[in-house]
């Protein structure tokens, strides 16, 4: 009877307490998911226009991109040019510093750009011009 109790007891002691690993991994999750900056991307391919006074950018960015049909595009999806400036205030009011990469195409129309450039002034966020490295 004696060795039951025993046989017991050490089954009662061999739990492994999991409270303090779980709550090392749920404290790297929450500082992963605050400390990831997402980019989101144009959706489209385009041949950008290239400058030999260009300069790599490494921070994460807003990817805007203009086809040459003039469409424009953010997130993967086709933008009204009347929607860009509701969409980076958007953008804004979920990150605090949004930085906003024009891609045009070298066939896309210098209005388009502009009228895009004129929603970003609008929006009061910083913008840049994506180009290609001169030779």
């Amino acid at each position: 009877m004696r060795q039951r109790f025993n046989l017991s007891q050490q089954q009662d002691d061999a739990e492994i307490n999991m409270t303090p690993m779980l709550d090392v991994v749920f404290i790297m999750l929450i500082f992963f998911i605050v400390s990831t900056s997402f980019v989101r991307e144009s959706g489209i391919d385009v041949n950008r226009p290239t400058a030999d006074s260009s300069d790599a950018q490494n921070k994460a960015a807003v990817l805007i991109a203009i086809s040459s049909d003039d469409d424009i595009w953010l997130d993967r999806k086709p933008l009204d040019i009347r929607m860009v400036r509701p969409a980076i205030e958007r953008l804004r009011s979920e990150q605090s510093e949004v930085n906003v990469v024009i891609q045009a195409d070298e066939q896309s129309s210098t209005g388009q750009l502009v009228s895009v450039i004129d929603q970003l002034r609008l929006a009061k966020v910083q913008y840049t011009v994506a180009t290609t490295g001169g030779e």
